[in-house]
């Protein structure tokens, strides 16, 4: 099962869920203070998981590893190119 395929159906066990809850469909009478929370639910959820990705996304950044070892060999295929290239003529 792909991740998507699992993030759907947990989306769709929590949508139904939600769903049967708000409408009435298991005949449970909730008290309205569960009521109240419950209608605005899905906004909650979105604006925890845009919480949670933005999270992700900046501890990612902050923990970036950087490759001095493949910069300096890149840098010095750079400078055998340009001076290939300039003996070839090509100037720059």
């Amino acid at each position: 099962m792909t991740k998507l395929a699992q993030w759907l159906w947990g989306l769709a066990l929590l949508g139904s869920t939600w769903a049967a809850l708000t409408m009435g469909a298991l005949g449970l009478e909730l008290p309205s203070s569960c009521r109240e929370v419950l209608w605005p639910l899905p906004a909650y959820l979105l604006v925890s998981a845009g919480c949670y990705a933005l999270g992700t996304v900046g501890y990612r950044v902050a923990t970036f590893h950087d490759c001095e070892d493949a910069a300096r060999e890149l840098q010095s295929q750079i400078q055998e190119a340009r001076a290939d290239l300039a003996l070839r003529g090509l100037r720059f």
